[in-house]
């Protein structure tokens, strides 16, 4: 059984972020022996069986999901999950299997051309056009349908701006939003068009921010989340996560 630590007496609410639960999940992964608790959890392992070892995500940033999505997703009111930049499915499929077991009520829908990049602002990204296009939708559906995900894994085929505005009023509320697409033009419009059905408290999870060859995704998180809505990320290590809560309070 997975233990999480109780690192201070924080307040479980401080300027818009639980700082108790974001030392648990950041502190826990980096410090203490949460990874190693992790790695042995039977849902963890069968989750990365079920395609998780398919994605680039690194181990921490797939563990954080983990937790997220088996210890506080649930305090949450119903939502789905979404995710902008699904590449060749694997932390889709990670996060659908978990769900199955702990959410089944739950979804994801995972966002992305599965085509590669498409075009890049030379000033902010590192990355390129077609980057990333060695992936293969219907391996990935065949995948899911392989390890019997189908009811609760939806792939969205497009660029984000074509797919969104359709798709979102149609899943409903949303409680986590895993942003995982690099460059600054995806990265604004993923948060963007998640806000208006994002739950309270819900999460919007960076993957790439803090990654140097990411520096337009951190610069869409500053515009955003930092100059704009005036928020505090709740956790800085292994990802950014910030929380749909009023940051005054």
């Amino acid at each position: 059984m997975i233990k999480l630590p109780e690192l201070t007496d924080a307040p479980r609410r401080h300027k818009g972020r639980d700082v108790r639960a974001a030392y648990q999940r950041g502190w826990g992964l980096q410090f203490s022996d949460l990874a190693d608790q992790v790695r042995k959890d039977p849902l963890y392992r069968a989750a990365i069986a079920s395609g998780g070892d398919r994605s680039v995500v690194s181990e921490h940033n797939r563990m954080n999901i983990f937790l997220l999505l088996r210890f506080f997703l649930p305090q949450l009111a119903p939502g789905h999950i979404v995710e902008f930049g699904a590449y060749r499915g694997g932390s889709s499929l990670f996060m659908a299997k978990v769900c199955k077991e702990i959410m089944p009520e739950t979804k994801v829908y995972a966002f992305d051309t599965f085509e590669g990049m498409p075009e890049t602002d030379a000033n902010r990204d590192a990355h390129r056009k077609g980057d990333f296009a060695d992936t293969n939708y219907d391996e990935i559906l065949k995948l899911r349908d392989k390890y019997g995900l189908q009811d609760n894994l939806v792939l969205v085929k497009g660029l984000f701006d074509e797919t969104a505005p359709k798709i979102l009023p149609e899943i409903g509320p949303i409680r986590l939003n895993h942003i995982d697409c690099d460059i600054y033009t995806a990265v604004k419009y993923s948060y963007s068009c998640s806000i208006p059905h994002m739950v309270e408290g819900g999460y919007w999870v960076y993957d790439d921010a803090l990654y140097s060859s990411c520096i337009g995704a951190m610069e869409a998180v500053e515009e955003q989340q930092i100059q704009e809505a005036g928020r505090f990320a709740e956790q800085v290590y292994p990802h950014l996560v910030y929380r749909n809560w009023d940051p005054k309070i």
